[in-house]
């Protein structure tokens, strides 16, 4: 039988009860590693974390139409892989959701509803988004997700100057919000600290993905994958090209997934095997967009001499020159800025994008090394 929207809310209580008290838990654990968790106490505390029952409930797709207004274009609210992701509210609840409905003509539309499911039902971390529900009802295929708040980096790292986000679609209030109307709400750049606290995160929820006993890939980490909540603490989302991994950090794949300018030179140049490195990559190239504000999906005309580079290739050669505040976004106050924390920074990011996998550290040492950063 079916359960409503309702059993939902029960199941997510739960769901956030665990995740305080392992936040708790981690907290009374802190040693004299400087208060942070050693390696091998995080990898523990993955693994406890990840013991969690918490299964996605099944909704009715009369209910997903009334709380989306029959899926309204007036509530979309941004578009994942394959479909549009709407805001849902539950009025009785007090419950804000988001509503992912697939495409019924994507053409790896149900496969894709698959891999996010498989992903997502097994995930337990507070930098990954959580999944609520799921409705797999004739044709359709649709996930309730929470809903966070902040919507995309990508929207926020677009603010070049203070200014209205372009395409924002957060609501000032529900009562007032018509059918029609939209809002949207004047926003500063974020701060260097800020991005720091969301490469973090990432870095954090990567970390906890590939070291589950049956590891897990995203394959396509990007700007617009990682959502922010009203704390600004990022949650990585959109799964539906994300692979487990049976017995290695590897999985046969025959093609190249992800996104260009992000993925890894070995998917590029037809590599068929999609390892952890891969993620590994393309967060190094997050990392550089992140401090830079330039998009990795195409290159770019340099200033000096007019000739086209790919972001990374600009930033090791900026780096080699020591132009380490020279690259960082112009947005970024550079008032109390620790310049050796820049350093390190870009360092990170460059050492993760390394051109050879073998190169590349492991996200749980990436980790480490973020915690070393002074901002």
């Amino acid at each position: 039988m079916e359960l409503t929207l309702q059993a939902i809310l029960v199941a997510a209580g739960a769901f956030l009860v665990g995740i305080i008290l392992f936040t708790a838990a981690c907290a009374a654990r802190r040693n004299n590693y400087g208060g942070e968790i050693p390696i091998t106490q995080t990898q523990a505390a993955a693994t406890e974390l990840s013991s969690t029952t918490f299964d996605p409930k099944p909704v009715s797709m009369a209910e997903l139409l009334k709380a989306t207004h029959n899926f309204s274009p007036d509530f979309i609210i941004g578009h994942g892989s394959f479909g549009s992701v709407y805001m849902a509210r539950l009025p009785h609840a007090g419950l804000t959701i988001a509503v992912k409905k697939l495409s019924p003509d994507a053409f790896q539309g149900f496969r894709e509803f698959r891999a996010e499911m498989a992903a997502l039902s097994k995930l337990r971390h507070p930098n990954i988004v959580t999944i609520l529900g799921f409705c797999d009802t004739g044709p359709d295929r649709v996930l309730v997700y929470e809903y966070v708040e902040n919507g995309s980096l990508d929207q926020w790292l677009l603010l070049d100057t203070p200014s209205k986000m372009p395409g924002s679609r957060l609501p000032l209030s529900w009562e007032t919000r018509t059918k029609t109307a939209e809002a949207s709400r004047t926003r500063l750049p974020l701060s260097w600290e800020t991005r720091i606290n969301i490469v973090r995160g990432v870095a954090n929820g990567l970390a906890y993905m590939h070291n589950l006993k049956t590891p897990i890939i995203h394959r396509n980490i990007k700007a617009s994958k990682v959502l922010l909540d009203n704390d600004f603490e990022p949650h990585i989302a959109d799964f539906g090209l994300a692979r487990r991994i049976d017995g290695s950090l590897s999985h046969v794949s025959t093609q190249a997934s992800g996104t260009m300018g992000y993925m890894p030179p070995e998917y590029v140049q037809g590599a068929t095997m999609a390892t952890a490195m891969g993620d590994v990559y393309s967060f190094g190239i997050l990392m550089l967009e992140i401090s830079t504000g330039i998009r990795p999906g195409s290159p770019f005309q340099e200033k000096r001499n007019g000739k086209e580079v790919w972001l990374v290739e600009w930033a090791r050669e900026k780096v080699a020159q020591n132009g380490h505040m020279e690259i960082l976004n112009g947005n970024i106050s550079r008032v109390g800025l620790e310049e050796s924390g820049v350093v390190e920074f870009l360092r990170i990011a460059l050492l993760c994008a390394s051109d050879s996998s073998m190169d590349r550290p492991p996200m749980r040492e990436v980790v480490e090394l973020l915690k070393r950063i002074l901002t």
